[in-house]
């Protein structure tokens, strides 16, 4: 039983255990599910009671041991190649049992914290050429309900639970720029399946090798691209809000040249979102939303809503025609805000306005509480002032005392107003109280905590952050990739001939219509891309990189670099190592344990060595 627990013995265990590819193991979703609930057995017996979660997570942890490791590698059997898949789902489990039994909160943490940890470790120690498998590798499990769940990569869960600790090892990382760079693409199968293969296994390095349609669906292109026409529907925009009073004009009833392009532009932002919204709840999760979703469905909500009185006022006559061309443009100019801060996501690869952009979202977050707080206290008070006002029998509309209660929040009072009423006025102070001294400082706790609670894990949370925008610009089974504005071509002249009866191609006509599309349309950026695949190979100019940035500093640990010998003549007889490498590193610390299993290891040694002295002097007596 102890043997596969020794460090010694794991390299061969892990020989046993798989030398497949993770192709060719497909287990079905109760199998996983069995893996899953052993994990969690297992997690159980290791963790019994609340632990720190510091104390587990990092790096020389006394809880986390190469023992621990081995342990957990061979309760996978033959499924080791699905074992962090499993551990991310087992830690799903425990944080939804810690969110559901606050009594128990703390030690499900622990053990949700230990199961992410142990997913990390296992793939830090996984072969190199099979880390892109595992990581990317899509399964199924058995719900809570009994369903079948849909097909996620351990990769892709992490994302969904937001596994900064996971998400920021050195090899989940590999796997995203690989993705990032299109090194990986996807390759769709049946049922909305997805398979990770590298892109140079399916094409020749060679110009038109990588002049393909389909690179267009790699991240950085979507994102380089998306950032040229984000700058120019800006441009379009700020040229449309311009002068909306000369438009009012006679001469500019009908739409100009720069409305056209803006509602034109606005219809494919809208197409996208649509389309983005509906495979994240097909085939992802709910969770899959974030903030800056919301933030695109009331930017397309307004900008349709400005088309619609634009439409209108062309269709109307007299003052109708003035009235909703006014409207248009007064709810176009409403976008301005929402337009400009959506300019964070297109730039949010770069680290800088990524870390700031995780922490609006997060204060924006954290700022429910202050908000539900303030809602309650508002209907309140809203309701006694309003009360009080219809005492002598005459009230104002209620539109007036949530103007009233408005400027107070925003410290701007209205004393005067409740000047006649003594009871009030003194309503109206505490309400002046309440909001400037109590919820304000509440809502300034909450963004401090959360800008903390950011800041000091920065370097995590941006990659975790930089994982879920690459995993999300390809996640969804899309063969074919329209940027906006051409995804309106595909929307209404391609699609409809996948879908509609008596106009459907076959799947290989489809592909070929959709290679010939792509191909005329994006002609000048896949040339650009294919020129600069072709030309540059990051493996044939890895020489030139190490050259400009040096070496790595693990390549730098080699004998003769331990022992060097001295070759100068004017130092004739002189060493340099006089002293072995392997001498000086005997009296360093073992960093790579924890004290407490420096002090165990040295204890054992002591105890053998007093068994030895022991069965001596029994043999001397004797």
């Amino acid at each position: 039983m102890s043997g596969f627990l020794s460090p010694a013995n794991v390299p061969d265990a892990e020989d046993r255990i798989s030398v497949m590819s993770v192709q060719s193991v497909n287990p079905s979703p109760d199998t996983l599910t069995k893996l899953v609930k052993r994990l969690r057995a297992l997690t159980l017996a290791l963790l019994p009671v609340e632990v720190d979660v510091e104390s587990i997570s990092e790096a020389t942890s006394r809880v986390i041991t190469p023992q621990v490791i081995s342990a957990y590698k061979a309760a996978a059997g033959d499924f080791s190649e699905a074992l962090p898949y499993c551990l991310i789902r087992a830690r799903a489990e425990f944080m939804w049992d810690a969110n559901h039994n606050p009594a128990d909160y703390g030690e499900n943490l622990g053990r949700a914290i230990a199961c992410e940890v142990l997913a990390r470790r296992i793939v830090h120690l996984t072969e190199p050429d099979r880390i892109n498998a595992i990581m990317s590798t899509r399964y199924k499990h058995r719900q809570i309900d009994g369903d079948e769940s849909e097909m996620s990569s351990a990769l892709e869960m992490a994302i969904d639970q937001h596994c900064t600790i996971f998400l920021s090892s050195n090899e989940a990382q590999e796997v995203v720029n690989a993705l990032w760079v299109g090194d990986l693409i996807q390759k769709n199968n049946a049922n909305h399946d997805i398979d990770y293969v590298p892109y140079a296994d399916t094409r020749e390095h060679t110009f038109w090798g990588h002049f393909d349609p389909s690179r267009l669906s790699v991240p950085r292109y979507q994102n380089m691209f998306r950032i040229g026409i984000w700058l120019f529907f800006l441009g379009i925009y700020s040229r449309a809000v311009r002068e909306p009073l000369e438009r009012l004009d006679a001469a500019h009833k009908m739409l100009d040249e720069s409305e056209i392009i803006l509602y034109v532009l606005a219809l494919s932002f809208i197409v996208e979102d649509l389309h983005k919204f509906y495979t994240l709840l097909r085939f992802v999760t709910w969770r899959a939303f974030t903030f800056w979703n919301a933030v695109a469905l009331a930017t397309d909500s307004l900008l349709l809503t400005a088309f619609v009185f634009r439409v209108a006022s062309l269709a109307s006559d007299g003052e109708k025609e003035s009235e909703m061309r006014l409207r248009s443009f007064q709810t176009l100019s409403c976008v301005s805000p929402l337009i400009w801060m959506k300019l964070i996501t297109v730039f949010d690869g770069y680290k800088y306005i990524g870390t700031m952009q995780i922490c609006v979202a997060r204060m924006l977050k954290e700022s429910g509480i202050f908000f539900a707080l303030l809602s309650v206290l508002g209907i309140g008070f809203a309701q006694g002032l309003y009360a009080l006002d219809a005492a002598d029998g005459s009230t104002d509309p209620p539109s007036a005392t949530l103007n009233v209660l408005v400027q107070a929040l925003l410290q701007a009072p209205d004393y005067a107003k409740f000047a006649a009423s003594p009871t009030g006025l003194v309503l109206y102070y505490l309400w002046n109280t309440v909001t400037a001294i109590v919820l304000l400082n509440v809502l300034i706790s909450l963004f401090s905590s959360a800008y903390s609670d950011v800041i000091d894990d920065a370097e995590a949370q941006y990659l975790a952050f930089f994982a879920s925008k690459t995993i999300g610009m390809i996640r969804a089974p899309d063969s074919y990739v329209y940027p906006a504005p051409f995804n309106l071509i595909e929307a209404f002249l391609i699609a409809p001939l996948e879908f509609f009866p008596y106009m459907r191609l076959s799947a290989k006509h489809y592909a070929k219509l959709n290679r010939y599309v792509m191909g005329f349309l994006f002609i000048v950026p896949l040339t650009m891309i294919a020129l600069y695949e072709s030309a540059y190979d990051s493996q044939k100019h890895t020489w030139m990189e190490n050259w400009f940035r040096g070496d790595d500093e693990g390549s730098e640990d080699t004998p003769a670099n331990r022992n060097p010998k001295v070759e100068d003549p004017s130092c004739p007889g002189m060493e340099i190592s006089k002293v072995p490498f392997e001498e000086l590193i005997k009296v360093f610390p073992n960093t790579a344990q924890s004290s407490e299993a420096t002090i165990m290891k040295e204890i054992v040694e002591v105890k053998n060595q007093l068994q030895e002295l022991l069965q001596k002097l029994e043999a001397t007596k004797a």
